[in-house]
């Protein structure tokens, strides 16, 4: 699916692809997730137990799917091959590239007005692939959707910070249970006489 966009200042039309598109509906996120689910579709990357294959030596045409196919040359756990994903030129180029046409933000790389109205029109056309839009969430229950659906779904920094909050909640609960600064220590002078 390729639509055109034309630009501002010099009126040259400008194609959109399915992971442009992916992009404008739901980030970086979910252009892995949707080139993942297309490689899979045609049978060049298996998904199984929550690991990623290589089972085809296809050459897709599109930059984003090449980086996917180059993150998996064996068999990988999905969330590294997410994690090595989110540092692809491939990825960035794609929305920086988005960025130049304006239709998404400079700063927080979220889409602008122009770029939802340019995916509310493709969203009319009825050309994109549930999962474009959707996310996961399109798919049917099955090994493809729950091996895209499992921990690396967390937004960048918040399993880290998680885990920080539950250390120190338990250096807290430390403290105050076990004899620092005159909590139930006992001790004391024994009284008496």
């Amino acid at each position: 699916m390729r639509t055109e966009v034309r630009t501002g200042e010099t009126g040259m039309a400008q194609v959109l692809d399915v992971y442009d598109h992916a992009y404008l509906a739901g980030g970086e996120q979910r252009v892995l997730e949707s080139a993942i689910i297309a490689l899979v579709e045609r049978g060049t990357l298996s998904l199984r137990a929550g690991r990623l294959r290589t089972v085809d030596a296809e050459r897709p045409p599109h930059p984003v799917e090449r980086a996917v196919i180059a993150a998996c040359p064996r068999s990988k756990r999905v969330e590294e091959v997410f994690e090595d994903l989110r540092h692809r030129e491939e990825i960035d180029a794609l929305a920086r590239r988005l960025v130049h046409l304006g239709l998404v933000g400079d700063w927080r790389r979220r889409p602008t007005r122009a770029g939802r109205l340019r995916l509310a029109a493709a969203v009319s056309e009825g050309t994109l692939p549930a999962y474009v839009l959707e996310g996961t969430t399109a798919l049917a229950p099955g090994p493809v959707r729950a091996g895209l659906s499992g921990p690396h779904t967390l937004p960048d920094g918040l399993g880290r910070t998680l885990r920080r909050m539950g250390k120190a909640l338990e250096d807290d609960s430390d403290h105050t249970s076990g004899g620092y600064g005159g909590y139930g220590g006992g001790g004391g002078d024994g009284g008496g006489d």
